[in-house]
């Protein structure tokens, strides 16, 4: 049977060790065409490119016999899966999957997240499509532990298919042993409690760094916080129809016509 063609991306730029990780775990799937920022592009959400030129080269960093298509992209996470859906490959890919994100996108992570900006983009489009965390921000980190869980989610998405709408928003938890298992999540309550971090420039102007804590404002056993917090892979069906649709009746309940 013809391999699966699999559209890899991420956040963190072309040369990421996550994404290099991914990448390798792909080939053992499917054939793999990746196109990926050119620079590091996290906490860019859904932003596109549509005031400035975008570039786009084919690269090669594995110089393996066997190696994929490598593209680097000057744009956004989104802007690479556009780009590679249009321009880059001749056939629309059977799943799209995004990272391995340095650092969570657990909870409220997912609105700011580039990752997931990309894994949502295929997802509009019609292609299944998940994004890959793990919570570790360090450049060092250890991807070993994620192959088995990532393979296996890739697998079951490929056999079963993800339900139109949806992406999934995989966090794999940091640690040295393998995860106890993968759990289907729902996302924790949660928010940053933030603030800014005034300082002076030399010639005598403002500037500020964003800092904050996260505050996990969810006791539930069934989100994703929890999960990782046990040791254990979180997968959270995440839908881009953002309709509060619960909402509706109580809004059509003012006097808006009046």
């Amino acid at each position: 049977m013809k391999k699966p063609l699999i559209l890899v991306t991420n956040d963190d730029g072309i040369t990421a060790p996550g994404l290099r990780s991914l990448i390798r775990i792909m080939k053992e799937i499917g054939e793999v065409v990746v196109v990926a920022p050119d620079s590091p592009q996290s906490g860019m959400g859904h932003a596109i490119t549509i005031d400035s030129t975008l570039y786009s080269k084919q690269v090669v960093i594995d110089q393996k016999e066997g190696a994929p298509r490598e593209y680097s992209c000057s744009g956004t996470p989104a802007d690479c899966v556009k780009l590679g859906l249009q321009e880059i490959l001749d056939r629309k890919p059977d799943i799209c999957v995004s990272g391995i994100n340095h650092g969570s996108n657990s909870s409220i992570n997912v609105i700011y997240s580039g990752t997931m900006s990309a894994a949502i983009e295929a997802g509009i489009e019609g292609i299944p499509a998940i994004g890959f965390s793990l919570c570790d921000y360090s450049w060092e980190a250890n991807f070993d532990h994620a192959k088995n869980s990532v393979k296996k989610i890739v697998v079951e998405a490929l056999n079963h298919g993800i339900p139109r709408g949806t992406v999934l928003n995989v966090n794999i938890p940091k640690t040295k042993e393998q995860p106890k298992g993968i759990k289907v999540c729902r996302q924790a309550r949660a928010n940053w409690k933030e603030q800014f971090d005034k300082r002076t420039s030399p010639t005598g102007k403002d500037y500020y760094w964003l800092t904050g804590e996260f505050e996990l404002l969810d006791k539930g056993e069934d989100t994703d916080e929890w999960a990782l917090s046990q040791g254990y892979v979180s997968v959270v069906p995440t839908q881009f129809d953002l309709t509060a649709h619960h909402a509706i009746p109580q809004i059509n309940n003012w006097s808006l016509n009046e």
